[in-house]
C-alpha cells in the first residue's frame, strides 16, 4: 500500500470515528452495513456515485474490510 493511499484510509477512518463509527473502519464500509442492514440506502449510493470508476464500491470496502486488507501483514 502507499504512503498517499495509507494516509487517505487513515483520514477516512478518522471521519468514520468522529461520527460515532467504529475506530477501524472506513465510512464506505460502514455505509455497506447501514444498506445490508436496511438503516440507510442513501449514504451507501452516494459513495458508490463519488467513486464511479469502481464497481460497488462500498461492498467491496466492506469486504476489504472483513479480511483486513488495511492492517499490516504480520497482523492479518
Amino acid at each position: 500500500m502507499t504512503w498517499g493511499k495509507a494516509v487517505l484510509i487513515a483520514a477516512d477512518q478518522l471521519v468514520n470515528a468522529l461520527l460515532g463509527g467504529w475506530p477501524d473502519e472506513t465510512l464506505s464500509s460502514r455505509a455497506w452495513r447501514w444498506h445490508v442492514g436496511g438503516l440507510r440506502s442513501w449514504p451507501c449510493s452516494l459513495v458508490d456515485s463519488l467513486f464511479f470508476w469502481e464497481d460497488r464500491h462500498c461492498l467491496a470496502s466492506y469486504i476489504a474490510e472483513r479480511e483486513g486488507r488495511q492492517l499490516p501483514p504480520e497482523l492479518r
